[in-house]
């Protein structure tokens, strides 16, 4: 009885050490605009003309929102167009921000659109980048422990289910500016990013560090 006891308290033991995750379906728009406008873009961005507006994911990119809430957040990626507040990239699509996934401050997962699906969330790379958002992200509202455990388990979802070579951070996204899966066509194109930040994605890649993804591009100096 002694064994078959401290059998079953191993058991206990194991499964509550065992982090398990929910993924939560909350789909944003993805009508015929929106579909028409991921087409356009995907062959005016990057000279790619296809049927769907399916990717091969090769990368996952990490961002933060900067606003501060989960219904704002949705609120903002749901629309098929650009709303007023970002003219600043107007004229270069009128396709809506958006990203495969997006985390809460409690660290709760939600999908809001296919992650074969091109979402626009990164310059030069959505033709295969999976992007995950995450909820905050200003220096009033942090990033949470419960949301970089969520990014933990995420990436080795995603590691998992499809062969992924690249783990970046949005802030790194213009070091594979000469790799051969950059295809923005607009040498001018190019925003600056701080998301989420070098401490984030410090403790994110430690923790995966097993997954041995591939060395980030180190871009040569500019002449």
């Amino acid at each position: 009885m002694r064994i078959i006891s401290s059998y079953f308290l191993l058991m206990i033991l194991f499964v509550s050490c065992t982090t398990t995750k929910t993924i939560i379906e909350h789909p944003i728009t993805f009508n015929d605009e929106r579909k028409i406008l991921t087409l356009e873009y995907l062959e005016n961005r990057y000279g790619l003309e296809q049927d769907s507006p399916q990717i091969v994911p090769k990368m996952i990119v990490l961002h933060w929102t900067v606003i501060p809430t989960f219904e704002k957040s949705i609120e903002a990626f749901n629309p098929a167009t650009l709303p007023n507040w970002r003219p600043d990239i107007k004229d270069v699509s009128g396709l809506n921000v958006s990203a495969q996934f997006l985390v809460d401050r409690d660290g709760t997962i939600y999908r809001l659109l296919p992650e074969t699906t091109m979402a626009r969330h990164v310059i030069g790379l959505n033709h295969c980048a999976i992007g995950v958002e995450n909820v905050g992200g200003t220096d009033d509202l942090p990033l949470t422990k419960a949301q970089l455990k969520s990014n933990i388990w995420l990436v080795r979802y995603l590691k998992d289910k499809y062969d992924i070579d690249y783990l970046i951070g949005h802030y790194e996204y213009t070091l594979f500016e000469n790799h051969p899966l950059w295809l923005e066509k607009d040498a001018g194109y190019r925003t600056k990013k701080t998301d989420p930040g070098p401490e984030f994605m410090f403790e994110v890649r430690k923790s995966v560090k097993d997954l041995d993804f591939k060395e980030l591009p180190k871009n040569p100096p500019e002449n």
